[in-house]
């Protein structure tokens, strides 16, 4: 069994006819079949002289191996004795491993059927088929975003609105609302809450080319679109996020010094509709310190129950360790941005402009903590210039990497989901016609543990750092103190306005010694420039994970356990300078995959797919993750797709612009939904669903699989403007 199926050419199709033939007259004319077969073969048997029945199993083996699968199939229904050998795990496994080229080491998926119920998931139930083409929007749409049971996704443009649509084919507009009439310039993030009650959009505002200010709506889904609350979000590129199902987070930024800024998370209530004006709507959460015009990014939040177990079973002396370790690590995110016609642009791109370039700063974190040591064990065979993969459509200049994951990954991986979020996670099985909660505090109460998750930067103003922020535990104040009454803010008000007066006719001198006669101290202002001399003023970051490249997306694994990020790797050895002058940045994206149970990277993928804008004007790449399957954006007009466990590049979208975002229904991952630069929202569903639906499968993705250069070519087939068909 040695054999390879390499070592064996393949016959053409006349060939595959005639064994048939023989095949069928042999065993009619030497078994007694009977007038009805069974649905798994023919009931005949071979007579004790047919060579059939001194053929060895090895032997039908390695005959079997010269065929195609679908010619195994066929020969299957001869009759019993083949139908078995067609089944035959060890056949099925050479088709599988050579077809989608996965790594020979990697094994069968814990859970998984077969090796050939596997290659059958990987042929009929990947999302593969265009069903439907919705062309609503007027302008680039950036971002699409599914509710949690399915039936509803959002979509948000330049054009300036977000639109609801149903997910059941053929799809419609269920809501849609124009932001612009909100002073908003366009929509560029959406979000439904648990319950799928809320939608959370996400925008930009109208104002100067290189205005950073944002705002976060929040509308009703059910008993009508209505808008339900706004808040304040700066810089926009926070994008915000669901915190609880009544809670999310919005940001503000603030600038402190030359390059220095502290970026706010705020706490805000979905229902601002209070009884009394102390009942507060909104609470700070966090004050993080950014240097070298940095900020936080692209926040999201994790649910981590794992995260209460660690902190019982920590001993004392390990946490003060830690967080001494943690301590070179505070020192916060930055951001990059700019105005440009394509994708999604980011915020201060212009900012080296008001800077000389020999400016040179210093501090910052070491490249160490990106853990480049512990990814590269086991790896160091794998090298950026494989390229495994030939597109089935003869395209040679296209590519598809290979996820690379550590074995530790493939160990967990089928037993994540129920060790993580999904005790956090409320069963929104039913539809959404539940009440939502009254009183908005309720889900903050017994909380799960959290990881809040965000994008920043220290040496440079551009992402290339991951931060995460342990959060186990929010207070939420019910009442607002009222402070002083508006009579006594009169009255102080005076006396600072006459001290000042007082003070603007003394010398130096005079003043500090009435300080001294007072034994107060002169105020003095902060070294904001010097982070340990105000680090007690800002929230420490728990860790920082750097990725030696700009970040431009990110996705949760379903459960929660694993962050997928997207990233533009900066030059091996590369030396920042100047903060405002970051290092150039490559076309390809690579994609990270980071544990967060361990906050370790388990994987990654070099060359994955393309972006070619440059570092001051490249733009977010969302992508998602569901059960099986993760897929990115791209900007060569194409979206990917990979199998989550093999790491094999399964299929790529075709757009005519920049495919901005990608989203799967968490119900059913064999539904893909793809946006574009070129206005189009694209829905895929596997042959499989497509075949359910009746819906012609004419219009395919581009499949990715091994090509035989032997294997008979395929007929031409007539191709749609949108898409190009695939052959299996």
């Amino acid at each position: 069994m040695a054999e390879t199926i390499d070592d064996v050419p393949l016959a053409d199709s006349s060939y595959y006819k005639t064994v048939h033939e023989r095949v069928r007259e042999s065993v009619e004319s030497n078994s007694s079949l009977s007038s009805s077969s069974e649905q798994d073969g023919d009931d005949g048997t071979y007579m004790e002289n047919s060579p059939w029945v001194f053929t060895p199993e090895p032997l039908f083996i390695k005959i079997f191996l010269q065929l195609r699968a679908r010619d195994v199939l066929n020969a299957g229904q001869c009759c019993k004795r083949w139908y078995k050998l067609s089944k035959d795990d060890y056949i099925w496994r050479k088709y599988f491993r050579q077809e989608f080229n996965v790594d020979p080491s990697i094994p069968l998926k814990r859970g998984a059927e077969s090796w050939r119920a596997e290659y059958r998931r990987l042929t009929n139930n990947v999302p593969m088929v265009m069903t439907d083409v919705l062309t609503f929007h007027s302008h680039q749409v950036l971002h699409v975003s599914f509710s949690h049971n399915g039936k509803m996704f959002a979509t948000c443009s330049k054009d300036g609105f977000v639109i609801v649509w149903n997910s059941a084919y053929p799809s419609t507009i269920r809501d849609s609302y124009d932001m612009r009439k909100l002073s908003w310039k366009y929509t560029q993030f959406s979000q439904f809450n648990q319950s799928d009650t809320l939608l959370l959009v996400s925008g930009v505002h109208f104002g100067s080319p290189h205005s950073t200010s944002g705002e976060i709506a929040v509308f009703t889904v059910q008993n009508g679109f209505k808008l339900k609350c706004r808040v304040t979000n700066r810089p926009y590129d926070i994008f915000g996020t669901w915190f609880s199902d009544q809670h999310l987070l919005s940001g503000d930024l603030s600038w402190l010094a030359h390059l220095v800024s502290s970026s706010i998370l705020w706490l805000n209530k979905a229902n601002q509709e209070v009884d009394s004006e102390h009942t507060p709507v909104r609470s700070q959460m966090y004050k993080f310190y950014n240097r070298n015009a940095s900020s936080i990014r692209a926040i999201m939040v994790a649910n981590c129950p794992w995260l209460s177990e660690e902190a019982e079973a920590k001993p004392e002396h390990e946490k003060s360790s830690s967080d001494a370790e943690q301590k070179s690590s505070d020192e916060e995110p930055g951001t990059s941005g700019g105005d440009r016609r394509a994708g999604n642009p980011l915020s201060h791109y212009q900012m080296n402009q008001d800077v000389d370039s020999d400016e040179e700063q210093e501090d910052g974190i070491d490249d160490g903590m990106c853990l480049s040591q512990y990814h590269s064990r086991g790896q160091d065979h794998k090298t950026a210039e494989d390229v495994p993969y030939q597109l089935l459509v003869g395209d040679q200049v296209d590519y598809a990497s290979p996820i690379q994951y550590l074995e530790e990954f493939r160990q967990e991986y089928e037993e994540s989901y129920y060790e993580s979020s999904d005790d956090c996670l409320e069963d929104d099985e039913d539809d959404g016609d539940d009440e939502e909660l009254s009183e908005g505090e309720d889900d903050l109460e017994n909380m799960c543990p959290k990881y809040l998750i965000f994008s920043t930067g220290s040496k440079t103003y551009t992402p290339h750092q991951i931060g995460f922020k342990r959060i186990t535990s929010v207070n939420f104040p019910r009442r607002l103190d009222p402070g002083p009454s508006l009579r006594e803010r009169i009255a102080l008000r005076d006396r600072q306005r006459e001290l000042q007066v007082i003070m603007a006719e003394m010398s130096p001198e005079e003043i500090r010694l009435q300080y001294i006669l007072q034994n107060e101290e002169p105020p003095m202002e902060p070294n904001w420039a010097n982070y340990e001399a105000v680090a007690g003023r800002f929230d420490k970051v728990d860790k920082l994970i750097d990725l030696h490249g700009h970040i431009i997306g990110m996705g949760l694994s379903p459960d929660h356990r694993y962050l997928y990020v997207n990233s533009r790797p900066w030059p091996k050895n590369c030396v920042i300078r100047n903060p405002l002058d970051p290092p150039a940045i490559a076309q390809e994206i690579d994609i990270h995959v980071i544990d967060l149970m361990t906050l370790k990277k388990v994987g990654k993928m070099l060359r994955a797919h393309k972006a070619y804008t440059p570092n001051t004007e490249c733009f977010f790449i969302f992508l998602d993750v569901c059960d099986n399957y993760v897929a990115s954006g791209a900007e060569d007009m194409h979206a990917y797709l990979w199998d989550r466990y093999y790491g094999v590049c399964l299929a790529k979208y075709q757009h005519a612009d920049v495919v901005n975002s990608v989203a799967f229904n968490p119900r059913d991952n064999e539904m893909l939904v793809t946006t574009s630069d070129d206005y189009e929202i694209k829905i895929w569903r596997s042959l499989s669903k497509a075949q359910k639906l009746g819906i012609p499968t004419v219009n395919r993705a581009s499949e990715f699989r091994k090509q035989k250069s032997n294997r008979p070519p395929p007929q031409p087939q007539q191709q749609h403007q949108h898409c190009m068909r695939s052959f299996v």
